[in-house]
């Protein structure tokens, strides 16, 4: 990692003291993660109970994801002053209340705003939380450690997700919204006890955030994520039709898939940190090459079933590396406004979740089947790679420039 990623708290602390906030500010991911994809699991259960055909339950996914878009900036640019622990505890006190309401809403409009607010602090709390991460260790473990935040997210969709949707089922789907709030209750409270105070950035100013958007680099990252990454979502979104009617499986084989999924994902958090430490631009270049390959792989081979499964696997895991890569170049080129780089990732991924899925849905529509959003992402993927090269190209005359300037201040020649 470069000096962008420099922290104010440089202070030595245990390897337990630091494994134990991080442990704290994963569990608020957990039950960020929980929240953002219970919903899928409890769906018919929710549409019956505010009265409301499937499809316009439907809107609920779109609109916590359409908060996730909308607050990640705003919150992210407007409190880049404020503690960083402080900011924690505000971020997940209003995603607590956000759920609360969902599991209140006597009906579906309440509903969908309780969903929409529920989003507002899931991309600035992983910003925060990401800089808290790195900030409690070495230069050189920042990329584990903003990992480690991360595979809270990742476990929610192996372990949460499924116990929350089992808790909806049995229960009715508002339980599955009280659990997230007893998560986010927990999450403030290990916040408060186990997380060291950390100052914001006094100097800080909303059009001096914003600025980061003006960065080519930026905005060339974030395209790689939109486009990049909606390769994922154009498999995930249709997976369930794929185990079915491609690999003819039963419709009780699709949670193992999915498990498959959500199994990837908690390695591939993991691996891409430590790929992140290790050579962060080149980690981003190899990840995207990689789900291009995997995602056709799945297209071509997903008749048979281990093939399948094995493929589910391989593309969540590197999937989940980018993803963690992609956070990290924004943390690295978005100047002082880190928090707001690392924000906006998770903005990204959500309009590529529904770019991915809008594209899947139009090949199918076309009669193309359900092999054809694999290839389509494999497209997407490959896609990416054309400003991931912009990128790779105006980093190179950065790295020309930044040394030439300096001789000429020095009034020295450059050779």
């Amino acid at each position: 990692m470069t000096g962008a990623l420099s922290t104010t708290d440089h202070s030595p602390r245990s390897t337990v003291r630091v494994i134990v906030a991080i442990g704290a500010l994963a569990l608020g991911g957990f039950a960020i993660g929980t929240t953002e994809f219970v919903t899928m699991g409890v769906l018919p259960d929710i549409a019956a109970g505010v009265d409301v055909d499937i499809p316009t339950a439907g809107h609920l996914i779109s609109a916590y994801a359409l908060g996730v878009v909308v607050g990640a900036p705003v919150i992210a640019a407007l409190s880049a002053r404020l503690p960083r622990r402080a900011l924690l505890v505000a971020l997940m006190t209003a995603f607590l209340l956000g759920n609360t309401l969902s599991a209140l809403a006597p009906g579906y409009r309440t509903l969908l705003a309780a969903r929409f607010l529920s989003g507002l602090p899931h991309g600035a709390y992983f910003g925060v939380a990401s800089l808290v991460a790195a900030s409690l260790v070495a230069p050189h473990l920042r990329g584990r450690a903003v990992s480690s935040v991360i595979l809270g997210l990742a476990a929610a969709i192996l372990t949460g997700v499924p116990a929350a949707t089992w808790l909806g089922q049995q229960l009715g789907w508002r339980s599955a919204y009280w659990l997230v709030a007893v998560l986010a209750a927990a999450t403030v409270a290990a916040v408060l006890a186990v997380v060291p105070s950390s100052p914001g950035r006094p100097e800080a100013t909303v059009r001096g955030e914003l600025a980061a958007l003006r960065r080519p680099q930026v905005l060339l990252t974030l395209l790689v994520g939109v486009v990049g990454f909606g390769g994922v979502f154009a498999l995930y979104s249709y997976i369930a039709p794929v185990v079915t009617d491609v690999a003819g499986l039963s419709r009780g084989t699709v949670p193992l898939v999915l498990l498959a999924y959500g199994a990837g994902g908690v390695v591939g958090t993991a691996l891409g940190g430590r790929l992140a430490d290790l050579a962060l631009f080149p980690s981003l270049v190899g990840t995207l090459a990689v789900l291009g390959v995997l995602l056709a792989g799945v297209s071509l081979t997903a008749e048979w079933a281990p093939a399948l499964l094995v493929g589910v696997f391989l593309v969540s895991m590197i999937a989940s590396s980018l993803a963690i890569c992609l956070q990290l170049r924004l943390m690295e080129t978005a100047g002082e406004a880190q928090m707001l780089g690392a924000a906006l990732n998770h903005s990204s991924l959500n309009v590529a979740n529904a770019f991915g899925a809008w594209l899947g849905g139009l090949v199918i529509a076309a009669g193309l089947g359900y092999r054809a959003p694999s290839a389509v992402g494999a497209g997407l993927a490959v896609a990416g790679l054309v400003p991931l090269a912009a990128s790779a190209v105006l980093r190179r005359r950065e790295r020309r420039t930044v040394p030439a300037a300096a001789a000429r201040r020095a009034r020295l020649p450059v050779n």
